[in-house]
């Protein structure tokens, strides 16, 4: 019987630690790398937050040539990043973006009008890792169906284009509606 009040008090004190992020240096879900150095996928990512989509934007090596159907770009973000930038403004260490990049198609089925996403042409990632890159981000790009996903060089243009257009924390929460009035309530907006 005494044990219950104090198993109701670990379980309330563990979820307050959860919400804040307190008491441990990563949240549940950061980066998993193999013994490689090589960042595992996150396969579950489509089960994260939603972010944003955008059609035909142009500033990656994914994007759609010339006289194709433009490219649907998907963000996911890992759900506890997502609650810290929430509360802060910014994004935590250990944050985890997945960008899914899909081919968009006009004709098929009743559709008279538009663009709706069809297959996966790639997926990246973006990472924060305070203590394995020294500056703070990388990038990655995956092949599909990989279970790793490989390290681009810090020469990649990604890194310099993020680090001077990101509006919060190296990433391009301009395009990201929802956490857009977020960042401009906690001044944290570049």
């Amino acid at each position: 019987m005494k044990r219950t009040p104090v198993l109701a008090a670990a379980g309330v004190l563990a979820a307050a630690l959860e919400l804040t992020g307190a008491g441990s240096p990563a949240f549940a879900g950061g980066p998993q790398y193999n013994d490689k150095a090589q960042l595992l996928f996150p396969a579950n990512y489509r089960e994260w937050i939603f972010l944003s989509s955008g059609l035909g934007m142009n500033y990656g090596p994914l994007a759609a040539k010339e006289g194709e159907d433009p490219n649907f770009d998907n963000v996911f973000v890992e759900p506890s990043a997502y609650r810290g930038f929430l509360q802060t403004g910014r994004w935590p260490d250990q944050t985890m973006l997945v960008i899914e990049v899909r081919a968009s198609q006009s004709k098929g089925s009743i559709n008279k009008a538009g663009h709706y996403q069809g297959e996966v042409q790639g997926t990246e990632v973006e990472v924060k890792d305070e203590q394995r890159f020294p500056g703070k981000w990388a990038f990655f790009t995956h092949q599909n169906g990989a279970a790793v996903a490989k390290l681009r060089p810090t020469s990649d243009q990604c890194y310099s284009c993020h680090a001077e257009h990101g509006a919060v924390d190296n990433t391009f929460v301009q395009f990201y509606p929802t956490l857009l009035s977020v960042a401009k309530e906690k001044g944290t907006l570049k």
